[in-house]
């Protein structure tokens, strides 16, 4: 197994501690309740992406590596000024991939089985789409090996990125102050995932928030505005598969009733 995949696996088990301390907080400090069954659809669905990123990785791990050999210019690795410049091109490139995922339908076909849940927790984090080979994500990414930067750079920080997010899917932390204005955080995170009309496509940023701001898509959580979580028009099944697969049924649903090249390209890459 790539190493990569075996820290995922590593990460994921040494979360469990902080996932039983919210499932805790939960229950007995917010009353909030816990859905432990959408917890473990939440795990079934993670593991899949695992085994899914495990077969597509070869592939994608192929092409940039062609890219690589054909950039004109190598930043050296070894310098920090490499892996400061890197960090802020993996931000931009992640912003755009997931402004992307929420404007673009075939994009958003994977990355909707992230919005499914309907409860905000740590094991939301995990609830990942298996099909990210086939809806393209890994291109934003691209112009930065060819750019020069190091695959092992660009993978490294991409995983510091999403490890990261996964501490901003909570309810247990409120806001942090000063910290709001340049990281992401569990505020800036839930708002992101919220299906109220008045929340929809905003706070798109990884570690870094600030993107958002520069391109006029930061909103913050308002006390008159509770969020709602879930998919605006939510699946009607969630067995893992049909929520693996459901927003691909519905794109290929609207390609079926599709009239002329205008209304296909509008199903295929039009906003969901």
């Amino acid at each position: 197994m790539p190493t990569g995949h075996l820290r995922v696996l590593f990460f994921l088990l040494a979360s469990l501690p902080l996932a039983l301390l919210e499932w805790w907080w939960r229950r007995r400090v917010a009353r909030l309740g816990y859905d432990g069954k959408a917890a473990l659809t939440s795990l079934a669905i993670g593991v899949g992406h695992v085994l899914s990123a495990l077969l597509t990785a070869a592939a994608i791990a192929a092409i940039y590596a062609l890219a690589w050999r054909l950039a004109p210019h190598h930043w050296p690795l070894r310098d920090w000024r490499t892996w400061l410049a890197g960090f802020i091109a993996v931000e931009l490139a992640y912003y755009g991939y997931h402004r992307a995922s929420h404007t673009v339908r075939w994009m958003w076909a994977t990355h909707a089985v992230h919005h499914t849940p309907e409860e905000f927790t740590l094991f939301a984090a995990i609830r990942l789409g298996w099909t990210h080979l086939l809806s393209l994500g890994w291109l934003f990414y691209l112009p930065l090996v060819v750019a020069g930067f190091d695959p092992r750079l660009v993978g490294a920080l991409l995983a510091f990125d999403l490890h990261y997010q996964f501490f901003l899917h909570t309810e247990a932390v409120g806001r942090l102050g000063p910290l709001e204005y340049a990281l992401n955080t569990p505020a800036h995170h839930r708002v992101h995932h919220a299906s109220n009309p008045a929340y929809l496509d905003c706070n798109y940023g990884g570690v870094l928030i600030v993107f958002d701001r520069l391109f006029g898509t930061l909103r913050e959580e308002r006390a008159d505005e509770p969020v709602r979580y879930g998919l605006a028009h939510p699946l009607p099944s969630r067995r893992p598969a049909a929520i693996v697969f459901g927003e691909w049924r519905r794109l290929l649903d609207a390609l079926h009733v599709a009239h002329g090249p205008r209304e296909t390209l509008t199903a295929l890459f039009g906003r969901p």
